[in-house]
């Protein structure tokens, strides 16, 4: 008997200590958070921006002599209206292929045609949002981060970033609203064959 509750004894033991040893503390943190400064934000923002390829879409691609280039005039500005885009093949989307415009700004697909956003700081891009409404427009993938809004357009993958913690987004942000006003309007979706 003796021996029947010493080796349970030792088994919860195990148990135990395999447990907190697995544990990361999260659920049993008392420390408080600490404040980030704007300037910290700000470059962890530069940091993921960069990473995460946000001007692949959202800065045309204009040709240089090594191939398309990014055009750095106008980064973040999104599609700029005016920009040369060729009549779009739509057989091949019967093949399962989505087509991208030679600026990488502007994408045609089974839901028409998309226009990359302007991002810049500019009031034409997201340089009047509040916070709130860039986490909503990436959390909940609405236009504008409005709830009553149109949804964000592929390829714009929102699904995935949504998944980004609060301090990711509010650095990427943060980091946004630093970077060079640029004004221009993007025009709005196209539906398909249009």
């Amino acid at each position: 008997m003796k021996k029947t509750i010493l080796t349970i004894t030792l088994i919860a033991a195990i148990i135990t200590a395999s447990l907190v040893a697995c544990s990361d503390g999260s659920a049993t943190q008392t420390e408080p958070i600490a404040v980030i400064s704007n300037d910290s934000l700000v470059r962890r923002g530069e940091y993921l921006v960069n990473g995460m390829g946000c001007d692949d879409c959202h800065t045309q691609h204009i040709m240089g002599p090594q191939g398309p280039a990014l055009d750095i005039e106008h980064r973040f500005a999104g599609f700029v209206p005016g920009t040369p885009v060729g009549k779009a093949d739509l057989s091949v989307m019967k093949e399962g292929y989505v087509l991208f415009g030679m600026s990488g700004t502007v994408y045609v697909g089974p839901w028409g045609t998309s226009y990359a956003a302007n991002i810049s700081s500019d009031a034409t891009g997201i340089g009047n949002w509040s916070e709130e409404q860039f986490l909503n427009a990436i959390r909940n993938g609405k236009s504008k981060g409005i709830n009553e809004g149109r949804g964000l357009m592929p390829p714009m993958p929102w699904e995935i970033y949504r998944n980004l913690s609060d301090v990711d987004l509010k650095s990427i942000f943060a980091y946004l609203k630093t970077t060079k006003p640029v004004e221009n309007r993007v025009p709005g979706p196209k539906a398909p064959g249009l």
